[in-house]
């Protein structure tokens, strides 16, 4: 059971709908990167699972190669040895008041990849929800993605308010679909029925000029500014979040997912996101998300 839980928590957002035969490097990278510092002994359970998987595979014909799990030889050079693993690094992320700056820049590049990282910003939602998105989840009329609990990291489902900015993104990935099916995803990859490449993302960023940030860390940019320039609600930012209430008696008593809530933090955000941002108007950036809490 600790196996399973392991695999769906960290391995299966990144590469869980593929193929065995078809994960790569990439994928598992991608699995291990945003937890090898922050939870190097939980990052080295994953890998050496996802090892063991593989080789299973291997040994019953349903891939081929090497292990793009392996340590020694392969993973060994990509990412840094234990015993040189600091503690706690946190995913870069950009400075809450510099958004407004930002998606204007976002806006302007071509490609499904920069609008997947465009939704994906105004929904704070994970790379792999986003990534894994299906049309059969959306619901444009209502205004709501429900992303479902095999894909939710906590194994809950997940109501997302969808604002009006985010609407666009979908309406514009409605006009580029080409397969109608509740089954599509909503950001395709190049190859048919396969989901935007896990890379896809960064190497918009990349693209951008911007390789000092990374796709999760727009999260906690997200969080920096509920926490700084509103008076929302913890609760309500976690549940935003699609955290679980670490505190088991506050848990037992949240039933709700405080959706109406968040519907209003969600809009709020869009519209801040959209603020053109001047040199020096941090402090007006304040006011205004102060402004539109009350």
């Amino acid at each position: 059971m600790q196996w399973r839980n392991t695999l769906d928590t960290y391995a299966h957002p990144h590469f869980g709908d593929l193929p065995v035969g078809e994960v790569g490097t990439e994928h598992v990278l991608a699995a291990l990167e945003p937890i090898w510092r922050v939870k190097p002994e939980t990052a080295t359970r994953v890998r050496g699972r996802v090892e063991s998987v593989l080789d299973y595979a291997t040994a019953r014909e349903w891939r081929r190669g090497e292990n793009p799990a392996r340590w020694r030889g392969h993973l060994a050079n990509l990412l840094p040895a234990r015993g040189k693993v600091a503690p706690v690094v946190h995913h870069a992320a950009l400075p809450w008041p510099e958004i407004g700056a930002l998606l204007p820049l976002l806006r302007a590049q071509e490609g499904i990849a920069a609008k997947a990282l465009h939704f994906l910003i105004l929904t704070a939602a994970r790379s792999g929800e986003v990534l894994g998105a299906r049309w059969g989840e959306v619901d444009l009329a209502s205004k709501v993605w429900t992303v479902p609990a095999a894909r939710m990291k906590a194994g809950k489902e997940h109501r997302v308010p969808l604002s009006e900015p985010a609407l666009a993104v979908l309406r514009a990935m409605v006009d580029l679909r080409l397969v109608d099916s509740a089954e599509a995803f909503v950001f395709p990859g190049a190859q048919p029925g396969r989901p935007l490449s896990i890379m896809a993302m960064t190497m918009v960023l990349r693209r951008m000029k911007r390789a000092d940030l990374t796709v999760h860390g727009f999260r906690s940019t997200f969080r920096d500014w509920v926490g700084e320039a509103t008076g929302t609600q913890r609760e309500v930012a976690e549940a935003a979040l699609a955290h679980s209430l670490a505190d088991k008696t506050e848990a037992a008593y949240a039933r709700g997912d405080l959706f109406a809530k968040r519907v209003r933090l969600m809009e709020q955000w869009a519209r801040f996101c959209a603020l053109p941002v001047r040199t020096g108007n941090v402090s007006g950036l304040r006011e205004f998300g102060a402004a539109q809490a009350s």
